[in-house]
């Protein structure tokens, strides 16, 4: 299992255990974690499972594709280090990735 921990807007983190394969955003609503709303499923088709990937974390994640980058234009506050976590494949590699939830979901 890899462990990620998602913090959010308020400080409180969370660290959750989640099996490889599936998507930051499929363990975020598996784990009811406050402020991912994925009201898509994860489709890329909405911008509310919009994370901040910590800096140190942002160079080991593949590229976002053209069609996620389209999407976070839809983001509130959008930064740096965002990211639609539906787009997040946990690999094993992944074990220790620190996510933050921003104020809302645009």
């Amino acid at each position: 299992m890899v462990q990620i921990t998602f913090i959010d807007f308020a400080g409180q983190a969370r660290i959750v255990s989640a099996e490889p394969g599936l998507s930051v955003m499929q363990v975020a609503m598996k784990e009811s974690i406050p402020g991912i709303e994925a009201e898509c499923g994860g489709a890329c088709a909405c911008a509310t499972c919009h994370v901040y990937v910590a800096p140190d974390w942002s160079g080991r994640l593949p590229r976002s594709e053209s069609m996620e980058d389209d999407m976070l234009d839809f983001a509130f506050d959008v930064r740096p280090h965002s990211r639609l976590c539906c787009q997040i494949k946990i690999t094993p590699e992944l074990d220790g990735l620190v996510v933050h939830t921003p104020e809302r979901q645009g």
